[in-house]
């Protein structure tokens, strides 16, 4: 952000394409200087797109996002250790006493924070977007804003497809004549917390969402394990998120998808 507001033109690639460059080249040594010309040499031979900031409603609520995962994490460090005091014979109650108290306190962060995130969903920029997001059943407020920051409100992606493998649920082949015929899956690149996101959203989506609900069954009839199955659905999930932002419009429950193809 401090190169493009000073005039440069700045391009974000992802840092193993230039890693795996670096290991097509004749070349043994490495330093600061060597490494830029490296980089220097990369972005002559690609085709970079000059990156733009992100809008403001970006940052809102990326940094609330990110406390909330803070504040979830100190929050279950704190429940572990209070469990941990309960399990011993004598108890000293302003110990016991302190740690309820920030377990009270985290809470009450965490639902200010929630509630400052449904603010900006509803009036940000974003906030229609937000709204096409929600009308989808099993996306919940915390799983609409990852969406909409992992993808900058879709427009990281020309496709529906594209933003499956951009959060890392696409299956990825692995095959190469008859010595390598390992089966698809999704491996562990990707935006690894937006997939969280959606794979946690298939709980409720595969209750609650009757074509993921549907979709999940049938795949779970066929075999598949139910982390398979559920990457799959979530996988749905990104493909009916993505279509309803692009569209402007509200989730059609009697729209018929093309078929997800599984990733086990």
């Amino acid at each position: 952000m401090a190169l493009h507001s000073a005039g440069y033109h700045v391009a974000v690639v992802n840092p193993a394409h230039v890693y795996n460059y670096a290991k097509s080249l004749p070349r043994r040594s490495k330093s600061d200087g060597l490494d830029a010309r490296l980089l220097t040499q990369f972005g002559l031979e690609r085709k970079l797109e000059t990156w733009t900031p992100p809008p403001a409603v970006y940052h809102e609520l990326r940094q609330r996002l990110m406390a909330r995962d803070g504040l979830l994490t100190m929050r279950q460090q704190a429940r572990n250790q209070l469990h941990a005091l309960e399990q011993w014979p004598v108890r000293v109650a302003a110990v016991h006493q302190q740690m309820t108290q920030l377990i009270e306190s985290l809470d009450e962060q965490l639902r200010v924070l929630e509630k400052a995130i449904g603010e900006v969903l509803a009036d940000g920029a974003w906030a229609k977007s937000a709204a096409h997001l929600q009308s989808i059943p099993g996306l919940g407020l915390v799983t609409v804003a990852w969406l909409l920051v992992g993808t900058v409100n879709f427009t990281t992606c020309v496709s529906a497809q594209a933003a499956s493998h951009y959060v890392g649920l696409a299956p990825m082949e692995r095959q190469s004549g008859t010595s390598i015929r390992g089966r698809p899956s999704i491996g562990h690149g990707g935006n690894k917390r937006v997939r969280a996101a959606l794979y946690m959203a298939t709980l409720s989506a595969a209750r609650y969402n009757p074509a993921i609900k549907t979709f999940y069954n049938r795949l779970r009839e066929a075999g598949k394990p139910a982390k398979v199955a559920r990457c799959a659905a979530a996988r749905k999930l990104m493909h009916l998120a993505f279509a309803v932002v692009t569209k402007g419009q509200d989730y059609d429950p009697s729209y018929q998808e093309t078929p997800v193809v599984s990733c086990g």
